[in-house]
Order: C-alpha cells, then structure tokens, then sequence
C-alpha cells in the first residue's frame, strides 16, 4: 500500500498525493503580491506559527506538571521549549492533558517490554515529544517520529543544547510530517511491517477528518496483526463525522471498524481515579482510546503471497517430473 498523510477535505478515496501544500499552504515560503507587480516573502516566524506556539502550549503543561509536588510523570526536558515564568489558567485541560500524557506513557513500555527482539515505537506527534528521551526504553527499540519538519528541527536544537540523549542502545528517527509518502519513507528508513510495532498519537496536527482517516489508512496498512494503536484525538473529528445525532462512541467504533481496528474510548475520570487523581468537571476537547489491529500489514499479506507462489510452483515443478 502507497500511502501518503493527505490533509484535505475530499470525497475521493485516499491518494498518495503530498500534503505539504494542504496542511501547510505555501506558509514557509509564502508570496504576497505588490501593487507594483513585484513580490515579498513573508517567512514563518516563532510568534507566528501555530503549530510551533501549539507543541510551546503542551511542553509547558508538562513543564508544570513536572513541577508539582505530586507530578504525574517527570519531564526534564519540557523547561527547555518554555519560559519558566509561563503562567497556565487551564487547570482542568491541564490536568487532563497530563492524565493522558501518563495513560499513554505507561502503555507505551508496558507494550514494548512485552516485545521480542527488534522493538518498533511510532510517535505521531506535536514536534517537542520528549518520550524517547525521558522513557526508559528496552534496549533494541527503534523510535519514529512523525511530525512538523520546523517544530522538531527547533526541539532538536533545544533538547541538544541541555544534553538530552536517546537510551544506549536505542534508535530514533524522524519522518517529517510534509514528507509526501509517509509509509515509503518508514520503510526507507528501516520500519518493518513483519515485526510488532507500537503507534501512539498526542498533538499531531488534523485538520480534517480525511487527515485522520490517512492516518487510520497508514497505521492498518503497515501495523502487523494485533498490534496497538492508542492514543488522543480531537474531539471535534466526532462532529464532522456524525453530526449531532449519533455518539461519539458509534462513531470512533465505526471508522476505526472501516480501517480494520477493534477500539476502545478510554474514561479520563477512569484513568485518574487509577492514579489517585481527582479531574475537575469541564470541557475537554480531546478523545482517549486504544485500538488493535485486526487486519495483517501489507507485508505480512506480502510475505504470505510469495509462499503461496513458491509453493504453487513447487507443486509445479513436482507435477512436471511425474510426467
């Protein structure tokens, strides 16, 4: 499966089509016309890009989760991507996005020390996910990470200068989100679709439901059978799909069902009562779940097609010397 992470809105079926230009139109190098008929480049500033201020948003709730006196989890590395003096008043999101940020930190090394041999971690995030650096991966896991090219070329120089390594014996890799085949790059860049893996999301930028659904369409085609997919999601992907008539339980069953995952919405009031935390009522714009995959990845299917060829044409050649 040729599958690249197309962000449009379109009835057409999922293309391998580059979403540079759909999710970022032109905006690092993008021209404004003067009257003159000459031309300006208005280049992307820190202040002015969104998803570079959205991945500052969610380090600093890191950062000052990490400094409570009862954290959820510790963060060394957030301090480097904010002001220390950052002043936070959404302390329901806050503490929701925290309670999310642990469920899935957990499940990522309960997963993946549950793995033999070569251990695949597919991150799909904001640009500033510190989980490689901060997690205490097994040794032989090989970390991807997808992601805004600008967001993580300036966490690269920020985790760099305060000396943030990877585990020993370890890998991480970037893909850059713009890349124009997401799937063909993870397999350049030496991801197997014969061997377990583990995707989880938190702070990738979907603009539509369509992005979503390559998302969906990328994961089932290179995840093996019975691996895990889990995870946030924005809550507003439920509206696009089904209105206001049917739940946002039917409809998360539905569209991962359509991409062959068994899936499960997590509670976060669940998942803080198991950490001895109290979440205070209030909107939270964000969907919690973990799916599985029920489907064999594109080279598993592979893999499979070629025995069966073999086989046929040993049975061939064994039918021809009976002759």
């Amino acid at each position: 499966m040729q599958c690249a992470l197309k962000f449009a809105c379109s009835a057409a079926p999922p293309s391998s089509a580059s979403i540079a230009p759909l999710l970022f139109p032109n905006t690092h190098n993008k021209k404004k016309k003067l009257r003159n008929g000459c031309s300006i480049r208005a280049e992307l500033s820190d202040d002015n890009d969104p998803l570079l201020q959205a991945a500052i948003n969610s380090a600093s709730l890191r950062f000052h989760e990490t400094h409570r006196q009862d954290p959820l989890f510790i963060d060394p590395y957030a301090g480097c991507f904010v002001s220390t003096h950052t002043q936070m008043d959404m302390e329901t999101k806050a503490k929701q996005y925290c309670i999310a940020t642990k469920f899935i930190d957990d499940k990522l090394l309960s997963t993946v020390n549950h793995m033999d041999g070569l251990k695949q971690v597919v991150l799909l995030s904001d640009g500033m996910d510190t989980r490689p650096y901060r997690l205490n991966w097994p040794s032989s896991t090989i970390m991807f990470d997808i992601s805004p090219l600008r967001v993580f070329q300036k966490a690269a120089e920020k985790l760099d200068g305060v000396g943030a390594k990877i585990p020993q014996r370890c890998l991480f890799l970037h893909v850059p989100l713009e890349t124009p085949n997401i799937q063909e790059t993870l397999v350049t860049k030496g991801f197997n679709g014969t061997r377990p893996s583990v995707w989880a999301i938190q702070g990738l930028p979907l603009m539509t439901l369509v992005s979503f659904e390559e998302i969906l369409l990328t994961v089932s085609g290179m995840a093996m059978k019975g691996c895990l997919f889990f995870g946030e999601l924005p809550a507003w992907l439920a509206e696009t799909g089904i209105g206001n008539k049917s739940s946002t339980k039917k409809w998360i069953n539905n569209i991962f069902m359509s991409y062959g995952f068994k899936v499960d919405m997590i509670s976060y009031d669940e998942v803080a009562k198991r950490l001895s935390k109290v979440v205070k009522p209030g909107d939270y714009e964000k969907i919690l779940f973990v799916a599985e995959q029920l489907r064999c990845s594109d080279d598993q299917m592979e893999t499979w097609r070629k025995e069966l060829q073999r086989v046929d044409e040993d049975g061939d050649e064994e039918g021809f010397e009976d002759l």
